[in-house]
Parts: C-alpha cells; sequence; structure tokens
C-alpha cells in the first residue's frame, strides 16, 4: 500500500508545478506571460480570447487535481497510522 503514497506525492509534486506555471500564463493588468506566447490576441465578441478561456479550463482541471491528492493523502496517512 505504500506505492499508493509514492504515487499521491509525486503526482501532487506534478501538479504543484503545473498549476505554478499555468497561474504565471495568465494574463494580469500588464499583459503577463500569456501575451508572449500569442494569448494578447483577443475576440471583439466575448472579451477575451480562446486561449485565455483554455488556459482558464486547464488551470482550473489541474488545481482540483491537486486538491484531490491532498485529500487523498490526506486520507491515506489517516488510515496508515491507526
Amino acid at each position: 500500500m505504500l506505492w499508493f503514497a509514492y504515487t499521491l506525492i509525486s503526482l501532487l509534486v506534478l501538479t504543484s508545478i503545473m498549476l505554478t506555471l499555468l497561474i504565471l500564463l495568465h494574463r494580469g493588468k500588464g499583459g503577463g506571460l500569456s501575451s508572449m506566447f500569442g494569448g494578447g490576441v483577443s475576440s471583439s465578441l466575448t472579451g477575451s480570447s480562446v486561449a485565455e478561456k483554455n488556459l482558464d479550463r486547464y488551470t482550473v482541471l489541474v488545481g482540483v487535481l491537486w486538491f484531490a491528492c491532498i485529500v487523498g493523502l490526506g486520507l491515506w496517512l489517516r488510515i496508515a497510522t491507526k
């Protein structure tokens, strides 16, 4: 059952790195890193670009996976210490 903890820890590290990079890619007030990679082109109808919407979706997905890893690791530690 120790492999489960190692899998969660490695997934937690991977999602933490991905979440940090995705958050840094978001456009802030000054344009951010997102505009450097083509995210600065926006649609006149919606007010935000397709790239920014997809970046939002990926950030939420990775955030949910990160949270699930935290909860899973906490539950595993609680069960393993009994």
